[in-house]
């Protein structure tokens, strides 16, 4: 938790958004993580993303559950709802919260820790549920609060600071996000932002599951030669599907792309997503060569990223279980209490 007020005046002429806000409305407080810490770099594509978008600060929830990309809410969109979890609890919560309340951006933010161990059964069965919200995990493969364990997304035998190797096989939750349903499913690196900010873009705007593993080095614990979750492993091994731009249903499009070299991607608000695409044999409407390309290239010890998956059809919690159109929080007393009647209706279903 940060005490530290950033200051509160800023450029007169600063640039503005549809809402008239500029970007150190979407800020937070001063950051206390670790100088150099790629959740920094997260938060800022956050901030930025929710500034494109033109997001209200009331129509926004970010939740979180324990561990240092848990802290990160604290230090954007200070003025939105937020909730801090408990360990492995934010897919709950967010669950409890998105059913009284359909109608806002939901983000959550969590670690490999807090997502990969105590809280992976949450995160299986959020991902089942098609919850509509954003699911960011800040991945840097160690327990960066209790001193650098290897966590469960840290790779077979890759070495901690002090050379020690991890003897077990890693969980790749982008692959298993896939395999579980999500509509959504991308990769990125903390430090780039211009492949990280369209990405968050278009999954804000995406209805349904959308989920983001973000590679992002811890700069106490694993950031050395031999940790497959440095920036210097990721440098020497990324390789990045294609490049994307995100453009506004309102916004006029004027840019032209050589034939052949982009694809482009409806979001269910209307935004079109274009995907530039290094490999063609890429399809992310696939489930099977989605899956097919990130196990190629973890065998290959690559990191592949960008949009990895996208499902145009899917169906959010509240279209399963078709529930009332009006958010909960909503309803009246007589909306709610259905009489005699409705309460005989609902007894003889379970008889």
């Amino acid at each position: 938790m940060s005490f530290i007020k950033k200051p509160s005046v800023h450029h007169p002429r600063l640039p503005k958004n549809e809402l008239g806000l500029t970007r150190r409305d979407y800020e937070g407080a001063l950051s206390t993580l670790c100088a150099g810490c790629g959740h920094d770099s997260v938060s800022s594509a956050i901030i930025e993303a929710c500034f494109n978008l033109s997001i209200p600060a009331h129509k926004l929830a970010k939740l979180s559950g324990i561990g240092c990309s848990s802290k990160t809410p604290t230090y954007f969109l200070n003025k939105s709802h937020g909730f801090n979890s408990v360990h492995g609890r934010m897919p709950s919560v967010t669950t409890g919260a998105n059913l009284a309340n359909r109608d806002l951006y939901y983000l959550g933010v969590s670690g490999d820790g807090d997502t990969a161990s105590i809280g992976l059964g949450q995160f299986c069965h959020i991902i089942r549920r098609r919850l509509n919200m954003l699911y960011i995990v800040d991945n840097n493969g160690t327990y960066g609060l209790t001193k650098g364990q290897f966590s469960a997304t840290n790779d077979k035998n890759s070495k901690s600071k002090k050379g020690e190797d991890n003897p077990f096989e890693s969980i790749d939750l982008a692959a298993l996000a896939i395999q579980l349903g999500a509509g959504f499913v991308a990769r990125s690196f903390s430090g780039d932002k211009d492949q990280l900010i369209p990405l968050m873009t278009a999954a804000l705007s995406y209805k349904g599951f959308a989920f983001i593993d973000i590679v992002s080095p811890c700069v106490t614990f694993n950031n050395h030669a031999q940790s497959t979750k440095s920036y210097e492993y990721f440098r020497e091994h990324n390789e990045a599907l294609g490049y994307l731009d995100v453009i506004p249903e309102k916004e006029e499009i004027t840019v032209k792309y050589a034939e052949g070299s982009s694809k482009e991607i409806q979001i269910h608000d209307g935004s079109k997503m274009i995907l530039h695409k290094l490999d063609k044999d890429h399809d992310p409407y696939s489930r099977s060569n989605s899956l097919k390309v990130l196990n190629e290239t973890q065998e290959d010890g690559k990191i592949v990223t960008g949009l990895i998956y996208l499902d145009k059809n899917e169906m959010d919690l509240h279209d399963t279980i078709n529930s009332n159109k009006k958010p909960l929080n909503t309803l009246k007393e007589s909306d709610l209490c259905p009489g005699s009647k409705g309460l005989d209706y609902v007894n003889d279903s379970f008889r």
